[in-house]
């Protein structure tokens, strides 16, 4: 193990490699900054790049632009309210309020290092009131998540060769193409591929701050491009974005009648968080429920039967079950005071 680590360090320092590092990081932050052209259509664009290039060095480039793209969709979301990605719709609840109270140089800074539903449990009740007024708790939180998600979501992709992520399916199919095949296997017969990839992100976390770090005066300078001319930019790259997905056009009409909905619930007031949660997770929810159905025949006793799945099922139910009890506490409460008071 010991002679594979320093195969892939080699590996990782050679010259070529940590350009792969310092461009992928570059060309993903540059595309995770555009809104609606997320690490999916990052990747996507650079397989066919990678084809002439050395294993080790296409997925290093594959791997920069992946993690570049997630830090680079942080702030489009921070400074116009327009996530670069899925991954990054939380930053914005705090993030954008930072920008808009003049304070976007920090909340950029700070954007890469401390998730937002926690967070905001174990701060004070204080605290609590900050969160989505431009809390920079709020905003660390989900950043520190998202950083730690894209990288380990190659875990699963080397290890057992099953993709953590939609990106590192592509990815996984760019290893295929090499002629390498992840899996328990690969750390034995590909170690300078295996390992060279992991220790090319921590040089790649340095790099996307070093890159970043002296733009952020000129990146806060976004907020002065007059609305008339920023929100068509959003518009256009947004409408890309979803097209270069799937290239249908029916998620365009999805992405409109979505649009109306959400401009009538804000009118509402209605909070959109937990509706973009939802949308994100949604998906995922319906992808493992049928899985989970198909291995046990059409069958939800899987949901009771063990005790790993019946602990995640109870605490389910309790988070979904508490807002409402503590909804109709808190309706009980006046009731009794006044009857108590007379």
């Amino acid at each position: 193990m010991l002679d594979g680590i320093l195969q892939g360090l080699g590996t990782a320092l050679l010259p070529v490699n940590l350009m792969m590092v310092v461009l992928g990081c570059f060309i993903g932050t540059f595309i995770g900054m555009l809104p609606g052209l997320g690490p999916v259509t990052a990747i996507a664009l650079m397989i066919p790049i990678t084809y002439g290039l050395d294993p080790s060095s296409g997925i290093i480039l594959m791997a920069g632009v992946y993690y570049g793209a997630i830090f680079g969709g942080s702030t489009s979301s921070i400074l116009i309210n327009a996530p670069g990605c899925s991954a990054t719709v939380v930053t914005a609840f705090d993030g954008y309020p930072l920008a808009c109270k003049g304070q976007a140089g920090k909340a950029l800074a700070i954007a890469a290092f401390m998730a937002y539903g926690t967070e905001r449990n174990i701060a004070g009740k204080q605290r609590q009131e900050q969160f989505g007024k431009g809390s920079l708790r709020g905003l660390a939180a989900p950043e520190a998540a998202n950083n730690a998600a894209s990288t380990g979501s190659f875990v699963p992709l080397l290890t057992l060769g099953i993709p953590g992520s939609g990106t590192t399916a592509l990815i996984l199919g760019a290893l295929v193409a090499y002629g390498i095949q992840p899996g328990p296997r690969l750390f034995m017969e590909h170690p300078d591929v295996f390992w060279s990839v992991i220790i090319s992100m921590y040089l790649g976390n340095v790099v996307l701050l070093i890159l970043n770090l002296p733009l952020i005066p000129y990146l806060a300078r976004v907020l002065a491009v007059p609305r008339p001319v920023l929100i068509p930019m959003v518009l256009l790259f947004s409408l890309t974005g979803v097209y270069l997905v799937s290239f249908n056009t029916m998620d365009i009409h999805v992405m409109a009648i979505v649009a109306l909905i959400a401009i009538g619930l804000r009118l509402l007031t209605f909070p959109m968080a937990p509706m973009l949660l939802g949308f994100i997770l949604g998906g995922m929810l319906e992808d493992n429920l049928r899985r989970a159905l198909v291995i046990n025949d059409g069958s939800l006793s899987f949901l009771w039967e063990r005790p790993i799945t019946l602990a995640f099922t109870v605490i389910t139910l309790t988070m979904l079950l508490l807002p409402v009890w503590q909804w109709w506490q808190a309706r009980r409460a006046p009731k009794g005071e006044l009857a108590t008071s007379h």
